[in-house]
């Protein structure tokens, strides 16, 4: 493809940079579009990967018929059999109609299946089936359901290590990866960023009608060496945060590293720990998740003691109220002493050292509440916003981590 025409479609899509490794992505998206083979796009999270399958879509045979994403990491597993392939009614509480599921809505389209490696396998099952015959059947049906569907899949996870650690079958990724376009991370593509990077200063200085900001030669160099271990997402917000706060709009080293982050962490990207387990950097954290667990544990077996003392008072009640009943179930006439266990009646009163023992017991109940709180967010934060990687890093399942999150007021994560 000549320039012009590729510097038409960065143009159409707002897509700045001139990059080989952008450039080739772009080349490979165009040539394949009137196509219908499968495209698999690889990159790290932040660098754009959505915009791929948006020009596929628009450039193809199928650019007047519905277009999808879907991010598969956003869907509980318990549900994204019934979204991307649909039900039947009464297939399961709360289905109270059909659904036709997005493989049916997007027929003769395209869908775009955004972090496809977090699939469950099940899904993953299914999801090769439609993409080998065309076929697939709704959840709770028996019928079989046609569907000429395009999808085109990305993914920021390491699929060779997911395929070895059995996260992903590897049949269903020979079978997404017909066609595999890369898109470089924002370190790789040198003066892409400062051009990214007068967008975003001009984009907030239209905004909020604010002077622009400019930068340094140093402070250019800066950003050219940083490692952006969030991508264009972080320029962007690194951008704005200078844009608002900054005084001076000509921004120096010294004021750039106010806003970047300095610490060696940031400077690099976060090493994969091996086997897929989380690698805890200190024993607090360790202890934390330790008592995070046991927490719960002990909740569930206060709730049930208090149970079976409620049912226990509640006997008591009872048989002193009626007094003594013959086997016929006939009221004797005259009443028998009623006697109690001592251990009985010194139950009813709690001593001295069980109320300090129960008032110890609700602080701890807090501390513990506090601790889960934070494992629940530092979570969160570790997986990026991913409930179910959070899930289970914290060895729980799904619905469990939705109740904490709403339990803790943690939507907004």
């Amino acid at each position: 493809m000549n320039t012009s025409e590729l510097q038409k479609i960065k143009q159409r899509y707002n897509i700045v940079g001139n990059c080989d490794g952008l450039n080739r992505a772009l080349d490979i998206a165009l040539q394949v579009a009137p196509t219908d083979l499968s495209v698999l796009i690889v990159g790290e999270s932040g660098v754009g990967k959505e915009i791929i399958p948006r020009v596929i879509h628009d450039n193809s045979p199928r650019r007047r018929e519905k277009y999808f994403a879907v991010n598969c990491g956003s869907i509980p597993e318990g549900t994204i059999d019934s979204e991307l392939f649909g039900h039947e009614k009464g297939s399961f509480t709360g289905a109270i109609g059909e659904s036709e599921g997005y493989f049916g809505i997007a027929n003769k389209g395209t869908i775009f299946l955004d972090e496809v490696g977090e699939l469950p396998l099940a899904t993953q099952a299914r999801l090769l089936r439609v993409l080998e015959t065309g076929e697939y059947i709704r959840v709770g049906g028996q019928k079989i359901m046609k569907t000429d569907v395009r999808i085109v899949a990305a993914t920021n996870v390491n699929m060779q290590k997911a395929i070895s650690e059995g996260r992903f079958r590897e049949d269903l990724y020979y079978r997404l990866n017909t066609i595999p376009i890369m898109i470089p991370p924002l370190r790789e593509r040198g003066e892409d960023i400062i051009l990214l990077f007068r967008l975003f200063a001009m984009q907030i200085a239209e905004k909020y009608r604010l002077p622009k900001i400019t930068l340094t030669d140093e402070a250019k160099d800066i950003l050219r060496n940083y490692k952006w271990p969030g991508n264009v997402r972080q320029l962007k917000n690194i951008t704005e945060q200078i844009s608002v706060l900054s005084k001076d709009r000509l921004i120096d080293t010294d004021t750039l590293k106010l806003f970047i982050p300095q610490d060696k962490e940031s400077m690099q990207l976060a090493p994969i720990s091996g086997g897929g387990a989380h690698s805890y950097e200190s024993e607090r954290e360790i202890l934390y998740k330790i008592l995070y667990e046991l927490r719960g544990n002990v909740s569930d077996l206060r709730r049930d003691m208090n149970g079976l003392r409620k049912q226990l008072d509640e006997a008591r009640n009872l048989n002193g109220a009626q007094g003594f009943v013959n086997v016929g179930g006939n009221r004797l006439d005259s009443p028998a002493p009623i006697v109690q266990d001592h251990h009985a009646i010194n139950s009813r009163y709690p001593t001295a050292e069980e109320v300090e023992a129960e008032e110890i017991n609700d602080m701890e109940s807090l501390n513990l509440s506090d601790l889960g709180r934070q494992m629940v967010e530092k979570a969160l934060e570790r997986n990026g916003g991913n409930r179910k990687k959070a899930a289970q890093e914290l060895g729980i399942s799904d619905r469990t981590l939705y109740r904490r999150i709403k339990q803790y007021g943690l939507e907004k994560n």
